[in-house]
């Protein structure tokens, strides 16, 4: 995992999506990343994701044999490459968006009333 903090970590993210808007734009791919699309192809990724531990048990999901483990990280990184061209696509400010849900979270689930509970916040 990077130990990148702040503004080096939000510059290779932009960094990745001004490569990413690239590799569209020299293959006339633009054209197709519009959000429907993106948020389309985004679904069927994690659709493929999830198909990689299906039937496994919890511990069997932490103990992924390399290749799978390499299959799963190819899956997690498309994700990611569309997340990031929807961001790029709708001028999201990605860092902003996390920043301000994990503040909401924060609200939604006071640590001292859902520690240790899988419940949703509305049976508090």
């Amino acid at each position: 995992m990077s130990t990148d903090t702040g503004d080096a970590a939000e510059e290779r993210l932009y960094r990745l999506q001004r490569r990413l808007k690239a590799f569209a734009e020299e293959r006339d791919w633009e054209q197709f990343h519009s959000p429907k699309n993106l948020s389309m192809a985004l679904m069927v990724e994690a659709a493929e994701l999830v198909e990689h531990f299906q039937w496994l048990t919890q511990r069997q999901s932490y103990a992924l044999p390399e290749d799978k483990l390499r299959e799963v990280s190819h899956e997690m990184a498309d994700i990611f490459i569309y997340l990031l061209r929807l961001c790029e696509r709708l001028d999201v400010d990605l860092y902003a968006a996390v920043e301000e849900k994990i503040r909401l979270n924060e609200e939604k689930y006071p640590a001292d009333k859902v520690r240790g509970s899988s419940r949703k916040y509305n049976e508090y």
